[in-house]
């Protein structure tokens, strides 16, 4: 009986040797080729009125002490905060961005250490303003109340959502534009999408006043122009080649 499985075992190696080039089947051969594709970038850029400005202002003094300059701080520091308020401004949309106690050092010539001449007390609030055409006049009233730092203004856009759809859909046109006029170059044809992917969305800086500082002057109604934010996307889209 071992001598009969011993002859049936070898007799099939021996056949198995006989058959020249195995091969894969041919629907698996299939599923294992890779699909030729074609990847491109599609860019949109969408300008949008803004409708809302942030502007960062606040309060610097100096004393001897740093109580002094503390104290004289603390009350200008009310006055622009009441302005604010006067001027329509949202409790919610008013939020401290920096609070700094300092010393203040004359350095002389260098020769000898240097000299303790006060403190430096800063107070600066960041504001959302929700009236673009009010700006000019807050901005006054500000100033007025006895802020001595403006740190600039940016322009903002409070609801981008239809502006960024709108975006999409011209970025997704302008792949699909290029994918086509590559694949008419190189005469294939475009197959079915194979996968989409969004690129990070980004607005470019919008124009910003200049920083203010204390002694600065401005006349009523400041001038200010919001002009237009410049809303963008990417999108990255790859097909198949038929």
């Amino acid at each position: 009986m071992l001598r009969s499985i011993y002859t049936s075992t070898a007799l099939g190696m021996a056949i198995l040797a006989t058959i020249p080039n195995l091969q894969m089947p041919a629907a698996h051969a299939e599923e294992t080729k890779m699909p030729r594709t074609i990847s491109l970038v599609g860019h949109a850029d969408v300008r949008v009125a803004p409708d809302l400005a942030v502007v960062t202002a606040g309060v610097l003094k100096q004393a001897a002490t740093a109580a002094e300059a503390l104290a004289a701080n603390t009350a200008a520091m009310a006055a622009v905060m009441e302005a604010l308020k006067s001027g329509g401004i949202a409790p919610k949309d008013i939020q401290t961005s920096n609070f700094m106690v300092a010393p203040r050092y004359d350095y002389g010539d260098n020769s000898q250490p240097p000299k303790l001449t006060g403190y430096d007390v800063s107070n600066n609030v960041t504001v959302t303003v929700r009236k673009i055409d009010a700006l000019g006049g807050l901005l006054d009233t500000l100033v007025n109340a006895g802020s001595n730092q403006i740190n600039g203004i940016s322009f903002q856009v409070s609801q981008p959502g239809n502006a960024m759809d709108e975006a999409r859909k011209l970025a997704t046109a302008d792949a699909t534009r290029k994918a086509k006029l590559y694949a008419m170059a190189m005469h294939v044809e475009l197959g079915p999408v194979l996968s989409l992917s969004e690129g990070v969305a980004y607005a470019p800086p919008a124009p910003m006043l200049k920083t203010m500082r204390a002694g600065a002057e401005m006349s009523s109604d400041v001038p200010v122009a919001a002009g237009e934010q410049t809303l963008s996307i990417d999108v990255n889209v790859t097909w198949e080649i038929k």
